[in-house]
Parts: C-alpha cells; sequence; structure tokens
C-alpha cells in the first residue's frame, strides 16, 4: 500500500486504523492477527501523539507505510516527534497485580510489543520509526 501521513493528532487515529485494517485485509492476515496489529499500531500511534508532540507542545505528523513481505505484513510508523524508544522501557514487574494497584502507564506499550510477532524501534536523520511485523501464515492455537 502507499503510504500515508496523517496529522500528529488524536483525530488521526480513526485514519491510521482503517489503513491498518486496510493492509492487513489485502494482505490476507487472520483476524486475530489483524486484531493484534491494529490494537498496537493504535497504541503506538497514541504515544507518538499524546507524549510525542502534545506534551512536548511540538506539532508534526505521522507517516504510516505498509507491505507485503511474503510470509509477512510490515507496518512502519514514522514521526518528528522527540526521540523516544518503546524497547527501553522496562517490563512491568507487576503483571499478576490488581490494576488498582499498579502504577499508571506502560502496560499498554508492553503488550503492544508482545503482540506483535516482530517489533524495531530506529531514530535515524531526526524520525522515530516504529517497525511492526506480524506473520501472514497463522501460529498453531496451543493446546490445553
Amino acid at each position: 500500500m502507499e503510504p500515508q501521513t496523517f496529522p500528529g493528532t488524536l483525530k488521526s487515529l480513526a485514519g491510521i486504523a482503517d489503513y491498518v485494517l486496510q493492509a492487513a485485509s489485502h494482505s490476507g492476515l487472520d483476524k486475530r492477527a489483524t486484531y493484534r496489529l491494529r490494537l498496537a499500531v493504535d497504541e503506538i500511534a497514541t504515544n507518538i501523539v499524546a507524549h510525542g508532540y502534545e506534551e512536548a507542545g511540538l506539532t508534526g505528523s505521522i507517516q504510516i507505510a505498509a507491505e507485503n513481505l511474503g510470509d509477512r505484513l510490515r507496518v512502519i510508523l514514522e514521526d518528528t516527534a522527540i526521540p523516544y524508544n518503546p524497547l527501553v522501557q522496562a517490563t512491568p514487574d507487576n503483571l499478576d497485580a490488581p490494576i488498582a494497584d499498579r502504577p499508571i502507564g506502560g502496560l499498554g506499550v508492553f503488550l503492544a510489543i508482545q503482540g506483535c510477532d516482530r517489533f524495531a524501534y530506529e531514530h535515524q536523520d531526526g524520525r522515530n520509526r516504529n517497525i511492526l511485523e506480524m506473520n501472514l501464515t497463522p501460529h498453531p492455537e496451543p493446546t490445553p
């Protein structure tokens, strides 16, 4: 699919989600993987807008691109917000604690990364690149 650029605002999240759904459909990604990918992209895009642009007092855009690599679908989000590598955030150590007892923040990014088959981050030439990949062949269901 051709890349699209959206304003770095919360109003753009619906358009970004639609782009992901179209890319997944065109690539033949199964429903479960499509849901996980859309959720992951939404979490990353929301953090770009809320923390990378709005909290930093910046304006900018988010470019999204999707590519069918034959055995997997790759989605790349690029932005010019403040640099932020989601992979350096520590894994929450209290995943078994009740939600009310956990500190706010971090769980959404953790779940987004865990929901992808592959996730990478790059910062180059003043741009953040979040690279999310989903296998096009479904994983076998775990047996009970």
